[in-house]
């Protein structure tokens, strides 16, 4: 038999540390979800009895319905206002356009556990801001908004999470060729009928791919449901797990039940994704031939687009900023009046500074999303070169097997994780260890797509002629492949530590009090009714996130001059 060459080696490492990461947590979860015992506890034999509970109970298809409505109310608004934004910004003539794409990625920085405080804060019957406003003004006596109700949810989690469908519909429209839109004119076709038979149908597999990853998210999101739905008492799936297992005693096996059907319609998303995106390649439009970007005239439209765009970055910005910022200085939360500006304060930032768990959750956050984003982006840039570069058999399994935790929500991937750490002799549930591979695992997808990107995008030639010079692997990858893999890795980078530092729903089943994370901090202060301190944590937060996008967009662009 012939000795196992060094890409044969590093092909099997690479699958046997992907597999531990995403296919142990599966197998764990399902393993536990069939048990009739909680873990730990010897003598349990393997029973449906935790799906029987689950399925028969009246409850469930509630939780279903709920879950349901949520995630399809969410996709459906926050694909209406992604989408509109992204048409003004890339197809027309729209005035102060090139403002709207900076202002629309603002949302993406503040973490969505202090996005939905901030309409909690604007919205709520009792303090919101902006009902106490309107109710001063046009003198009415109850609430004309309540955010907790299913529509205050769907609205939360949508303002959160446009900036990605205008991130990925603007990427589209930019990239389209338009000569089919201007035949279509050309022929007497109006407006409407071009885009309506045209436009519309080009763009039909990137409109599919962006519903389908909304509703994912939409479906796994948990500060929303946490914060809103369970105050409103309309329970979702992620909210029940949590539930289920932070009543006394906890209830593992139901909620390891919930989890298999929470992964399951995720895992279904996901596959039509991949279908829709496999089949993309009929609706190319960009060829070698030149092509130009049509930009529609408006005409006096223009102006009401511009309106309409600037109100959207009102609600979405302006609003939840002002009001985490404004309720951050004052003593006790209320509507801006001469006597609380009197009383602005830097008592709440004092406060926070000084918490006790205050610097360890700074230092905790700060580690963890420096240090998983940068092992997340060397080992998937080490799994894009096995990909893209070599015919190794086995190949495409680690490419699929490394995707597949975007199907498996946070809340989700939590309990997988407190089954194979209290069953398995590995003594890391509690520490910072075990919340660092639980966001290795959760952002591995994320960073295999832009390594990927990037690794496609680099000419091997480089790379043969270091090796026909002399050079190991090791150094060709680290002189080589790294350098040129920089502005991928450097984009991947910046998103996975921001994701990561406002990570929420993985967190809260896996860590204990020396591992609190700054969303878990921000959290418990919410839960004990500390609005204000609340706010300016966030504020914090926001700035230690801007500081470290700014710190790794430097060092990206230093290290590619360099090279």
């Amino acid at each position: 038999m012939r000795r196992p060459n060094s890409q044969t080696l590093i092909l099997i490492g690479a699958i046997v540390f992907v597999v531990y990461l995403a296919g142990v947590p599966l197998l764990m979860l399902l393993y536990g979800s069939i048990r009739s015992a909680p873990i730990g506890e010897p003598g349990a034999t393997y029973t449906i009895q935790n799906y029987v509970r689950a399925y028969f109970d009246k409850e469930f298809y509630l939780l279903f319905l709920n879950s349901l409505y949520f995630a399809v109310g969410t996709c459906a608004l926050t694909c209406l206002i992604g989408t509109f934004l992204a048409w003004v910004s890339e197809r027309t003539n729209t005035p102060f356009k090139k403002v709207f794409v900076v202002m629309a990625l603002v949302p993406f920085i503040i973490p969505g556990l202090l996005s939905t405080i901030s309409w909690i804060l604007l919205l709520s019957p009792k303090i919101g801001l902006i009902n106490l406003t309107l109710k001063g003004l046009l003198g009415l006596e109850s609430a004309p908004f309540n955010v907790y109700s299913m529509w205050g949810m769907i609205w939360a989690e949508a303002i959160h999470d446009y900036p990605l469908v205008f991130l990925l519909m603007s990427a589209a429209l930019r990239n389209m060729d338009t000569s089919l839109e201007e035949a279509a004119l050309t022929a007497g076709s109006s407006t409407w009928t071009t885009f309506k038979r045209i436009t519309l149908p080009l763009m039909r597999p990137a409109l599919f791919s962006v519903l389908l990853i909304v509703f994912i998210r939409g479906i796994e999101a948990f500060e929303v449901p946490a914060l809103i739905g369970v105050p409103a008492k309309i329970s979702v799936f992620t909210t029940k797990i949590f539930l289920a297992i932070h009543q006394f005693p906890s209830d593992f096996g139901l909620a390891g039940s919930y989890a298999v059907t929470l992964l399951i319609i995720s895992s279904i998303g996901v596959l039509i994704y991949g279908r829709i995106t496999r089949r993309e390649e009929r609706y190319a439009t960009v060829t070698g031939k030149g092509y130009r970007p049509r930009v529609i005239d408006l005409g006096k439209w223009k102006y009401l687009t511009c309106a309409l765009s600037f109100f959207i970055f009102f609600l979405a910005v302006i609003l939840p900023v002002f009001v985490l910022l404004w309720s951050s200085f004052i003593p006790y939360y209320g509507v801006p009046s001469r006597e609380l500006m009197g009383k602005m304060t830097l008592a709440n930032y004092h406060y926070i500074l000084n918490y006790p768990l205050a610097v360890t959750a700074f230092k905790n956050s700060f580690y963890l999303s420096v240090g998983s984003a940068t092992l997340v982006m060397l080992l998937t840039s080490v799994i894009a070169w096995i990909t893209v570069r070599t015919k190794l058999p086995g190949r495409a399994l680690l490419d699929n097997m490394t995707f597949i935790p975007i199907a498996m929500p946070g809340i989700v991937l939590g309990v997988s994780l407190i089954w194979v750490y209290l069953t398995l002799p590995i003594p890391i549930y509690g520490t910072m260890w075990v919340l660092l591979l639980a966001y290795i695992t959760k952002f591995m997808p994320y960073g295999i797509r832009a390594a990927s990107a990037s690794m496609i995008q680099i000419n091997k030639e480089l790379e043969e002629a270091s090796l026909t010079a002399g050079g190991t692997w090791l150094q060709t990858f680290k002189k080589i492949i790294l350098p040129l893999l920089m502005p991928g890795f450097t984009a991947g980078w910046i998103y996975i530590s921001i994701i990561a530092l406002r990570e929420l729903s993985t967190s809260i089943l896996l860590y204990s009090y020396n591992s609190t994370v700054l969303s878990i901090m921000a959290f418990d202060l919410w839960e004990g009714g500390q609005y204000t301190y609340v706010c300016a944590l966030g504020v914090l937060m926001v700035l230690l996130l801007i500081m470290m996008a700014f710190i790794a967009r430097k060092l990206g662009a230093k290290m590619g001059i360099a090279q």
